[in-house]
């Protein structure tokens, strides 16, 4: 990955809407070149796709918790069944495992406190392996949908 590359991902980052045209143009490219680059980095897997950034609330999710998950341990399969059952569920936006405790953090969106205290004791709770979960709400997005830095 070279200096040009990084500009491209760097360009696409803002607007992943851009044409070819438009994005050779910014990164001062002819048309072919960057094209053959674009797909060499869609190849290459530096770029995972394209999508649309959805403002949650004006989908209706207006509330947002981070929970953090402590397993019990002694079951070898209790990361995997973890794992996969937190996947299942579409209000999981993020799932992280981490070093030391808590071992995982969920970013949770809900239509508000009352539909995130439902999904909590039906779903959240019953989670495989879960010794304790901890939730805190979210304020306020101070940095949010970063592009990664060049």
């Amino acid at each position: 990955m070279d200096d040009l590359d990084r500009k491209i991902l760097a360009e696409l980052q803002q607007d992943g809407r851009l044409t070819v045209t438009e994005l050779a143009a910014r990164v001062k490219l002819s048309v072919s070149p960057c094209h053959r680059r674009l797909r060499d980095l869609e190849r290459a897997g530096a770029i995972r796709g394209y999508r649309a950034v959805v403002d949650p609330a004006a989908v209706g999710l207006d509330f947002e918790a981070l929970v953090f998950a402590t397993l019990r341990w002694g079951e070898g399969d209790t990361i995997t069944a973890f794992e996969q059952a937190v996947a299942a569920i579409p209000h999981v936006m993020q799932a992280q495992r981490l070093f030391g405790e808590p071992d995982y953090l969920l970013r949770v969106v809900t239509s508000d406190l009352a539909a995130f205290q439902q999904l909590y004791d039906q779903r959240l709770a019953t989670l495989p392996g879960v010794q304790r979960l901890t939730s805190t709400m979210v304020m306020k997005h101070v940095v949010s949908d970063r592009p990664l830095p060049a």
